[in-house]
């Protein structure tokens, strides 16, 4: 593949440039990164992630630091919430998963990491780009993406019902989901925020070498 969705983390970590207009975000309230936890955040010491998302991994550990001065031991598991929690201070689950919870209704304090960045930068998070190497990273293929959203957005009913059914999932909670809690436009504000990130990512792991 000559470009793809990958997570900021991961555009840093390999030197890739990105399309610029197009991309998944929130600012606020994200509803699909939960970090749910029996103890204090500030207690964390072990923490159950997935393989859903590289970006969030990142982001919880830079949270925890910024914002709790907690450091806790991370381990790759399967995205089962019990299981991550019988043996783990504290579990990230993403995508899917996560919106199979009720946080309201869960035993456990539980912390949405998109409003967690919120509260600490006053600023969106980015959490992936369409980027590659930078010959094939034009305005023509920016584009190309920007058509793309467009048309989503204009089938969004359709892709509602349709993934509600797929998911097994409410269709206002899909709904509300993809017209609130995502952002798929980037702007200005955006990428500060992503910069905001990489720095603070690039501040717990030394070795992350950022590219324009």
């Amino acid at each position: 593949a000559d470009i793809g969705l990958l997570p900021v983390i991961e555009m840093a970590r390999q030197g890739l440039h990105y399309c610029p207009g197009t991309g998944i975000a929130c600012d606020g309230e994200v509803r699909s990164i939960l970090l749910v936890s029996k103890v204090p955040p500030a207690e964390i010491r072990s923490l159950a992630v997935d393989r859903g998302s590289r970006t969030s991994v990142m982001l919880a550990r830079v949270i925890l630091a910024r914002k709790y001065d907690a450091h806790p031991a991370v381990t790759v598991t399967e995205p089962q919430l019990d299981r991550m929690l019988a043996s783990h201070d504290a579990a990230l689950v993403i995508g899917d998963p996560a919106l199979h919870l009720d946080p309201a209704t869960l035993p456990f304090l539980t912390l949405d990491l998109g409003a967690e960045w919120k509260l600490l930068t006053g600023l969106p998070m980015v959490f992936a780009v369409w980027c590659g190497h930078a010959r094939f990273v034009t305005p023509a293929t920016s584009r190309h993406f920007e058509d793309s959203l467009a048309y989503g957005e204009r089938h969004l009913a359709t892709i509602v019902a349709g993934e509600a059914a797929q998911r097994q999932l409410p269709p206002d909670l899909i709904h509300t989901y993809l017209t609130r809690n995502i952002i798929y436009r980037l702007g200005e504000n955006e990428y500060k925020g992503m910069r905001t990130y990489l720095e603070l990512a690039t501040a717990l792991e030394p070795a992350l070498e950022l590219k324009p």
